[in-house]
């Protein structure tokens, strides 16, 4: 076991409930700590990518996911003093309120349990929409709940006028016991746009930074920002753990990777990414919508999830590329399309708009956009055949979120039974070719570094 003597000055803000402006907040505080002259390191609590394409963009430095359902405890305190390095200020995003995640009655894949892990003081974002008295009931409820979670604070939203915020600030301060550091006042000119899977990534928003700015001025005005940082460096020293994940790497794959970036495919995990790297891959990224081709002398091929419906058009016009995707198949590359990857993969692609596309036709196939989502939350994935991920009766964890409906011909051979919290009869899903695999589930490789190394065999096995 290690115990980590390093300083790391950290804060998580916290939600209620989903919808509070935790967000709107933790990018704002992002944005004058950055401002200020910190070196600040993002991280989201949860299987999210678009929140962290934000404090991507604020701090410069890749925001980091934690997640408890995903990864057991010694991998998040790794992951978090791994992504440390650097940087001397940590701010963590929640995910829905403080207690939820998991829906098997746990507190897996919670904040709360980010909070006890990692011994990270909380601020806890409230709206106050409709509130004065009440609010004291449920900041002491917050407390009650799990005293191991150290509520440190409270920002407010949605406040209407001072009359109102200092009936809910006495409320929470007399009955609660919570210091209340401010509010943030409603402002239409900070609201980040969102769509069908949330908020707008970073990299589609060419006025992010100005907002950020706006964000941070607003926030600046009516928060106590002094007793923000002041907060995350009274944090105590990380609890011991073991390291496993990015020590001890003796086994390289000296290969070259090809990955898709851009507006239609952005969804990946950092940490994905750096494992790949530290066994020894060369990673080369280009993009679907504008280049002509994939980069040359490639022996893998890796297409996140993202928005390819949003851009169905270009990818479909974009022909050159597709060829070269098709030829890359057909010369023995191994390909792994995540979500949006397996559906730029398939044959044909149906917007919202029911307008069809022609895709890559590498796995056979269409996706469909649905008027309601088809899939949300946490899985349990069992291999039914080895695929360039996995081994045939490998189980892993993963996480689904897509508004597609998969269509495929009678027979379709698939590479995963997948089960959800509750369900009596899994699912199935994963689509395969000759060292090619498509698939809904989204995995986080530093979670098991398994299914990494497996893609680098199957890649070697080519070379």
């Amino acid at each position: 076991m290690k115990q980590s003597s390093a300083y790391l000055p950290r804060i998580l803000i916290a939600g209620t409930h989903s919808g509070v402006g935790k967000t709107t907040i933790t990018l704002g505080f992002m944005s004058i700590l950055k401002d200020m002259g910190y070196a600040v390191q993002g991280f989201k609590v949860g299987p999210d990518y678009i929140d962290p394409s934000h404090h991507t963009a604020i701090t410069e430095r890749p925001s980091r996911n934690l997640d408890t359902w995903f990864m057991n405890r010694d991998v998040c305190l790794e992951l978090f003093e791994h992504a440390f390095q650097g940087a001397n200020m940590a701010v963590i995003e929640g995910v829905m309120g403080l207690y939820d995640g998991c829906l098997d009655g746990t507190e897996s894949g919670s904040t709360a349990h980010i909070a006890k892990m990692l011994n990270v003081p909380v601020v806890l974002v409230m709206d106050a929409k409709g509130l004065s008295r009440s609010a004291g009931a449920i900041v002491l409820g917050y407390k009650n709940f799990d005293k191991d979670v150290e509520i440190a604070g409270v920002i407010l939203n949605r406040i209407k006028s001072e009359r109102h915020y200092v009936s809910v600030k006495n409320s929470i301060e007399d009955h609660g016991k919570t210091p209340v550091l401010g509010y943030l006042p409603f402002d239409d000119e900070i609201m980040l746009p969102e769509r069908h899977l949330g908020l707008v990534p970073s990299a589609e928003q060419e006025l992010s930074k100005s907002t950020y700015q706006k964000i941070g001025k607003r926030l600046s005005a009516a928060v106590d920002i002094d007793k923000l940082i002041s907060i995350a460096s009274s944090s105590k020293n990380l609890p011991a753990f073991k390291k496993t994940v990015f020590c001890g790497i003796h086994e390289r794959f000296p290969c070259r990777i090809a990955v898709a970036m851009d507006e239609a495919f952005n969804f990946y995990y950092q940490d994905n990414l750096d494992l790949l790297e530290l066994y020894g891959a060369e990673l080369t990224y280009f993009s679907p919508l504008y280049d002509k081709y994939l980069p040359a002398d490639i022996d893998g091929l890796y297409i996140g999830g993202g928005f390819p419906e949003l851009y169905a058009s270009m990818l479909a016009s974009n022909t050159t590329m597709k060829e070269s995707i098709l030829k890359a198949h057909r010369n023995g590359v191994v390909i792994y399309g995540e979500c949006g990857g397996m559906m730029y993969l398939l044959e044909k692609l149906i917007d919202f708009k029911n307008k069809t596309h022609e895709m890559c036709s590498i796995l056979k196939g269409t996706t469909k956009m649905e008027n309601k989502r088809q899939g949300l939350g946490y899985v349990l994935v069992k291999a039914l055949h080895g695929t360039v991920l996995c081994m045939k009766g490998d189980i892993f964890k993963a996480h689904e979120f897509h508004w597609s409906s998969l269509h495929v011909p009678a027979g379709t051979q698939y590479a995963y039974d997948v089960s959800r919290y509750g369900d009596s009869v899994p699912k199935q899903d994963g689509l395969i070719a000759d060292r090619v695999l498509g698939s809904y589930c989204h995995v986080h490789f530093s979670a098991n570094p398994k299914l990494a190394k497996q893609f680098l065999y199957t890649i070697a096995d080519r070379i």
